[in-house]
């Protein structure tokens, strides 16, 4: 690079004479380099890309890495202008356990300290559709989660909670237009003006049948229910997302980092579609698309996963799609650290962990955090390690002077490489999947589920050979036991109260009203309407969960998956 125009602090770009003699310069560095003894060590990736000793401006080609604005399209290096200088990114710590009763409690000691919004996290039956009471849920009643059957759960979840003053993130997925009627119809009880919620509800069910397997309906029906959302929740809910678009689970799954990135933007790019072909303006409802990124521990492959993520979405937005509004071009998400990277053995060490995947978060300009606690590889979290979680956010954000300047990591030359290559990578995924007929075909056809399940043997056999340290696992192993946890112990109590409180809301109930609600549910349904209306009324009349589900699921039947292995 040469000196600019004079003004301090400008580079132009590099004369080809330059670049030249970098090269040369690299190549005989590189010969050097290879005379010399290196330590033992895995110099890849934790997704199995070959990382360099060394990064220069030529490894940038022939862009200027670095040069873009935050806020300004692509939005690779962000999408506002003041990132954390206008706004620190929204604090919102994963809970839930037992009944609504007990997390509602929880959620009232994360927000008197400091804690600025909240994320729900339910039990197996509920992730599932079904009531407490059924058959099904036996032994799992508030075991992972809170427990939500019907608006009264909901109710008592948020007592106490203003929803036109907190922004809330359910984690949900095959039910989730159902729990998200749960949600409005609360805050409809509450006097809220429902065009005043904030948050988001995760509702990605491609990646259910990708990696996570939380499904109820068939592929395509569950898109129309998706869609349903988009399409009333813009004219209702105009500040609510009625989707979040994951690459978490799938991560978590066993993916790489470039698989979870063109998976999850392959996703999007499909609900978009799908969108579009209803009718729906593209600028009427993407802009309330947002997206959820897991945080491994490779630092930097994290920070240009979220950068590349940002720009591709941008570009694909604006150039293929047509969306005019800029809004629809801001790709804004949330992140959590890597619950698959914890471990039960010395499990202190998962505080690091969390540390340093919280700050790799921030520098790749995150709008939300969750930032798992040290036992959750052992049970659901305590009240203090929750705390210390929490507080690993607020000292990022108050000491360590990180949130004063926005993408600090812009212009680094592995960066910008790193980003670079992870856009190609992610654009030759992008072909495959075409390939093999979009999205829903390749679904259908295992083609996802055989490529994360590789990934994943990959990488645990990385693992048992020891080629990838994971430190108290296969590396500085400890002879001694660790000190044990106090953990959270969650008992049948909440399964008892349950099954009581179901037991009188069906005797107390309207009976008439839920009957013609659920009724008008299935009629919906079977003439391809907007369920959104009728689920809504279906909430309000205090129908069950799994009474909602099932008036859908006699309508769309249930998804089976085939055998792919």
């Amino acid at each position: 690079m040469t000196p600019g125009n004079g003004k301090p602090g400008t580079m132009s770009p590099a004369t080809t004479a330059e670049l030249e003699a970098l090269r040369r310069e690299v190549a005989a560095w590189r010969a050097a380099y290879g005379k010399l003894p290196l330590r033992e060590g895995n110099f890849t990736s934790i997704s199995g890309r070959s990382v360099e000793p060394v990064y220069t401006p030529v490894d940038l080609v022939d862009t200027l890495g670095g040069t873009e604005l935050p806020g300004n399209f692509p939005f690779t290096r962000g999408v506002h202008p003041t990132m954390y200088r206008g706004k620190l990114w929204t604090m919102r710590q994963f809970a839930g356990f037992g009944t609504a009763h007990d997390t509602n409690a929880r959620y009232k000691f994360l927000l008197e300290r400091g804690q600025t919004g909240l994320s729900v996290a339910f039990d197996f039956p509920t992730l599932m559709g079904y009531d407490s009471d059924h058959p099904r849920s036996e032994g799992e009643v508030g075991k992972c989660g809170v427990a939500i059957s019907s608006l009264a759960d909901m109710e008592t979840l948020f007592d106490g909670i203003p929803l036109d003053q907190v922004s809330t993130s359910m984690t949900i997925n095959g039910p989730a237009a159902m729990l998200w009627c749960f949600y409005v119809a609360a805050a409809e009880k509450q006097g809220v003006d429902i065009r005043q919620l904030q948050g988001t509800v995760q509702n990605d069910m491609l990646k259910e049948y990708q990696a996570q397997h939380a499904w109820i309906y068939p592929v395509e029906d569950a898109l129309k229910i998706i869609v349903d959302m988009f399409e009333w929740g813009s004219t209702h809910t105009p500040k609510w997302n009625t989707i979040s678009i994951s690459g978490y689970h799938i991560r978590e799954a066993g993916a790489t980092a470039t698989q979870e990135l063109a998976f999850t933007l392959a996703n999007g790019f499909s609900y978009i579609e799908h969108g579009v072909a209803r009718g729906l303006p593209v600028d009427s409802f993407a802009p309330r698309l947002s997206f959820f990124w897991d945080v491994h521990n490779d630092f930097f492959e994290e920070i240009a996963k979220m950068r590349a993520a940002r720009r591709i979405w941008a570009r694909r937005l604006k150039e293929k799609y047509g969306a005019t509004d800029e809004r629809s071009w801001k790709m804004r998400f949330h992140c959590q650290t890597a619950g698959v990277s914890l471990t039960a053995q010395q499990p202190m060490n998962n505080v690091v962990r969390v540390a340093y995947q919280a700050l790799a978060a921030v520098l790749g300009g995150t709008q939300s955090l969750h930032t798992n606690a040290l036992d959750e590889t052992l049970a659901l979290p305590t009240e203090e390690s929750v705390r210390v979680a929490l507080r690993t956010q607020q000292i990022l954000a108050y000491e360590t002077g990180v949130p004063n300047v926005a993408d600090p990591l812009g212009g680094s030359w592995y960066v910008e490489a790193l980003t670079d290559t992870m856009e190609r990578e992610a654009e030759g995924l992008f072909a495959e999947i075409d390939a093999h007929g979009g999205v829903v075909a390749a679904i259908e056809k295992g083609w996802f589920q055989r490529q994360i399940a590789s990934s994943a043997s990959r990488f645990q056999d990385e693992m048992d050979s020891g080629t990838r340290a994971v430190v108290g696992v296969n590396a500085f192993v400890e002879e001694e036991p660790d000190r044990p946890l106090e953990i959270l112990k969650i008992g049948e109590e909440a399964d008892r109260t349950q099954r009581e409180r179901l037991g009188r809301l069906r005797n107390e109930r309207n009976q008439a009203a839920v009957e013609r609600a659920l009724d008008e549910l299935g009629r919906a349904g079977r003439e391809g309407r907007n369920v959104i209306p009728a689920m809504l009324d279906c909430a309000r009349s205090y129908c069950t969960l799994y009474e909602i589900r099932y008036a859908l699921e006699k309508v769309y039947g249930a998804y089976r998956e085939p055998v792919f292995f």
